[in-house]
């Protein structure tokens, strides 16, 4: 998936990138990137991917050819461009739509598996589930699911919207945790008051079992089975895909060494990794998921080729049955030893074997030791992403970064986690002037305590993460991820509503 709606075009005799270039109204840069051409140099019948935002017409074009050309509808691109008719002209500039949606405007809205009242229901939505519009006809749109399904919704249910190349278009994948005390309430109230900027929720609720290396246990306090199943029917009927995520952290506070030896266990064997698996596909089933996430995090350089043995009997066996394969990994800069927490794990084949890439971004400061600075600058995103793409295609991966931050002791060299709301008041507290970092894209403040001890504050606020969803946009990656939600500037929400186009996942 590359920024915009992409075509093949195969050169003709006389072409030139610039006539090119012209004709699908991109720079001659953008077609020199995606196609990896080396002084613009082309030849007779080679064929090249064009990422579009605009098209000039060209003789024999129709509506309907250029909707199956660019993967859209008729309809869509009408809308796109004000035009009242299907008549077209030689030359004519279009916008191409980038992504169309259709919005329930009922309390409930049934979805049907075909056109028509008398055909089943596959899905239930209520008032404000977004659905993206795959197709269009007699009153009826077809659109996409959370489980990867096509369902039919009749129009006189729905506002109908379609989006050009004016704002980015992202997915947002939001964590989920329960309270983690006084200062960090639980995830519910960030999520149900924000669905429509929501693509897909992950639930970090489930850990590898250290006692029993292939079982799972709940973890993050005392939850039930009702709470975890009312979280799935909210996410279901706002179309927001939803999976556990299954990790090997925080077993004992500062020590790593139980994870790690959690994972060595799990991974040891065919067999103890077949029964993990096993026990995977059961918490799925068993809660009605539509796949999982995992968070393998601690892991011993030795156990890399069994790890990646892992993703992919994982991803084996839930693709044989539709569910979706999605893991967090680690950020790495490159092929060669480059952080021992992130060189166990294998980029390629681990990409090749899922349907989402999960890269935390968010170690780049407030480790042990790291100094101050921004957990995630522009600088490292870019940096990180860019030698991820290299190892899978674009479409898979998603930049996790973080809403939190740290407080930075200059004196005393430790540093302790801020929420978005605590950055605030400590700044009001200290009468500190928030500035934001141009270069790093992040907003930040110095202080000094009541010890006389020097501090500065690093964190995230909607500006910073609005420069991260258009990054991830401008690089062509399916979109960000929040860890975690309860912790962020509330204005990341108008940010996501006003300024950027938040569409669905729908893959598998």
């Amino acid at each position: 998936m590359w920024r915009f709606p992409s075509t093949i075009y195969v050169v003709k005799a006389g072409d030139s990138l610039y006539q090119i270039a012209r004709q699908f109204g991109v720079s001659v840069q953008d077609i020199v990137n995606i196609n990896g051409i080396v002084d613009t140099i082309i030849y007779p019948g080679q064929r090249l991917i064009i990422s579009i935002a605009y098209y000039l017409v060209q003789p024999g074009d129709s509506l309907y050819r250029l909707a199956q050309k660019f993967n859209t509808t008729v309809e869509s691109i009408m809308r796109l461009n004000n035009l009242t008719n299907i008549n077209l002209r030689i030359g004519q500039r279009l916008q191409v739509p980038q992504y169309s949606e259709a919005i329930v405007r009922t309390a409930l809205a049934n979805i049907r598996r075909r056109p028509g009242v008398n055909f089943p229901v596959e899905a239930v939505m209520v008032r404000g589930a977004k659905l993206p519009v795959t197709a269009s006809s007699n009153g009826w749109y077809e659109v996409a699911l959370y489980n990867g399904r096509r369902g039919f919704i009749a129009k006189s249910l729905v506002d109908f919207n379609v989006y050009g190349s004016s704002l980015p278009l992202t997915n947002i994948l939001g964590f989920y945790t329960l309270e983690e005390g006084p200062a960090l309430p639980s995830s519910y109230e960030s999520f149900i008051n924000n669905t429509g900027e929501i693509s897909q929720l992950a639930l970090f609720m489930f850990r590898i079992d250290a006692d029993n290396p292939t079982e799972i246990e709940k973890f993050g306090g005392d939850f039930s089975n009702a709470y975890v199943e009312d979280l799935i029917r909210i996410a279901h009927e706002n179309n927001i895909k939803i999976c556990p995520v299954v990790h090997n952290l925080l077993y004992e506070r500062g020590d790593v060494t139980v994870g790690k030896n959690t994972v060595k266990a799990m991974v040891a064997t065919p067999e103890s990794r077949a029964a993990f698996i096993q026990n995977i596909i059961e918490l799925i089933e068993g809660y009605g998921f539509d796949g999982v996430n995992i968070d393998i995090e601690d892991v011993y350089l030795e156990d890399s080729d069994r790890l990646t043995a892992f993703y992919r009997e994982l991803g084996r066996a839930l693709h044989q049955r539709g569910y979706f394969f999605s893991v967090s990994v680690p950020s790495r800069v490159s092929d060669e030893p480059f952080n021992p927490f992130s060189d166990p794990f294998q980029y390629a084949p681990i990409g090749a074997a899922v349907d989402e890439f999960v890269v935390m971004l968010y170690n780049e400061h407030g480790w042990p030791g790291s100094g101050p600075g921004p957990v995630v600058s522009i600088g490292w995103m870019d940096r990180v992403l860019k030698y991820t793409m290299t190892k899978m295609p674009r479409d898979k991966i998603v930049a996790a970064v973080s809403v939190f931050g740290f407080d930075f002791n200059l004196d005393t060299g430790r540093n302790t986690y801020v929420t978005y709301q605590m950055a605030i008041n400590r700044a009001q507290q200290y009468n500190a002037q928030i500035i934001f970092d141009e270069v790093t894209q992040t907003p930040m403040y110095s202080y000094t305590d009541e010890q006389g001890q020097r501090h500065e504050v690093w964190f995230e606020d909607a500006k910073s993460i609005r420069a991260k969803v258009q990054k991830a946009w401008d690089l062509g990656i399916k979109g960000i991820a929040l860890w975690r939600l309860g912790m962020e500037d509330p204005a990341i929400w108008t940010m996501l509503r006003d300024e950027t186009v938040v569409r669905k996942d729908i893959g598998l």
